[in-house]
């Protein structure tokens, strides 16, 4: 079998971009050459042409292109057909394509296509209640129609995607994202920074970075050693126009609270376990997600999580057990949380290991990649 991913992102040294969907295809593809997959990766959006050979896999970037009108056409038409020269040369059985974008709306592959639902645009919209530009719901809705199958990271993701793109008479199938358990080890899981409270993502509006001093302040009232350490890249905010969400996160803390938090930035992806390590809770109040893998690699570290309990996160997390769920503008409950975990050794430990546990069963890489490739067999036998 040869399985070909398109995407934006990838991470390798000479990709420019890398986050979460990337990540989740490099565990994917990791599992699948050791299954004897040959994999193929097509990069667009990038700086130069070049056919990269590394560790059994093909990565291909291709250059971004500008035309002199339609750009937006052209360059998908010239993906397409630089795509469909090595499905016939090389054999690939199938091509799987996230569904941001719509990438793939105007295409016309020699092989199956299949999405999957990373979270489009008019996803993130319908949970925000947004406005969706035309355009970028055509381009999707296009895409869509293109796929012959669906893959949901989650069937909260499955659903809510179905409804919008009112898809009808396709397979939509829900596989968890995976993690490479080896690589998520904490063995010192009772060594930790008393009072650290970890948050790793964008600092953007949808993620509820902006309920966090709220939170803060009624956290700090009862542990005054609590502080939070924000880890990820600033980014502009939609609804006050403002180039830093960062900037209003600071603005709304209270002034005896700005020695009880530091946002660090962006750090190199093998530093991200060093803090995950430290952290006596991690927090996540995201309004808008199609699974969070930071917070099943946190669970996975045996660390606490407090996270958001909005649809998608019913199907990570026991609530109590395995975690907390708590809806982000609760901050009350939200705190409370916190301060439970903070001040009580035993129940960090215990939701730590049931927290470790709970992936085993749910995230695994190893299961992972089996459904992956029975579903990826199951849709070349129909073509």
């Amino acid at each position: 079998m040869h399985i070909a991913f398109l995407t934006s992102e990838y991470p390798h040294d000479k990709i420019k971009f890398a986050a979460g969907i990337g990540t989740s295809i490099k565990n994917l593809v990791s599992e699948l050459l050791k299954e004897k997959i040959i994999v193929s990766i097509f990069v667009y959006g990038q700086q130069t042409d070049e056919i990269i050979i590394e560790n059994g896999i093909k990565i291909h970037l291709i250059k971004s292109r500008k035309y002199s009108f339609f750009t937006w056409f052209y360059y998908r038409k010239h993906i397409q057909n630089y795509i469909n020269k090595f499905i016939l040369d090389e054999e690939i059985n199938i091509v799987e394509a996230p569904d941001w974008t719509g990438i793939t709306a105007f295409m016309t592959l020699k092989a199956p296509l299949v999405i999957r639902f990373h979270g489009s645009d008019a996803y993130f919209c319908h949970l925000e209640k947004r406005k969706q530009k035309l355009k970028n719901f055509i381009f999707e809705k296009l895409a869509i129609n293109n796929a012959i199958a669906f893959i949901a990271p989650t069937e909260y993701a499955g659903s809510v995607s179905k409804y919008i793109f009112r898809i009808k008479n396709k397979l939509i199938e829900t596989i968890h994202y995976g993690l490479s358990l080896t690589q998520f080890e904490n063995e010192l899981p009772l060594s930790f920074e008393k009072g650290m409270i970890l948050y790793i993502g964008t600092i953007i509006r949808k993620k509820g970075v902006l309920e966090l001093p709220s939170i803060l302040e009624k956290v700090v009232l009862q542990c005054p050693e609590a502080h939070l350490i924000l880890i990820g890249n600033d980014s502009f905010d939609i609804q006050s126009q403002s180039t830093s969400t960062w900037q209003l996160l600071k603005n709304d803390l209270d002034e005896n609270l700005k020695n009880n938090i530091n946002f660090i930035g962006k750090v190199p992806y093998k530093e991200v376990q060093e803090y995950i390590k430290k952290a006596n809770v991690c927090v996540f109040p995201t309004f808008a997600e199609t699974l969070g893998m930071v917070t099943i690699e946190s669970m996975a570290m045996q660390k606490p999580v407090v996270n958001s309990n909005i649809g998608w996160s019913l199907e990570l997390i026991e609530d109590q057990v395995s975690g907390y769920l708590v809806h982000p503008r609760d901050h009350n409950l939200f705190a409370e949380r916190i301060v439970q975990i903070i001040k009580d050794d035993n129940l960090y430990e215990f939701i730590g290991k049931n927290a470790r546990e709970r992936v085993e069963k749910q995230f695994d890489i190893k299961k992972i990649v089996l459904q992956n490739i029975n579903f990826y067999n199951k849709i070349i036998k129909q073509y």
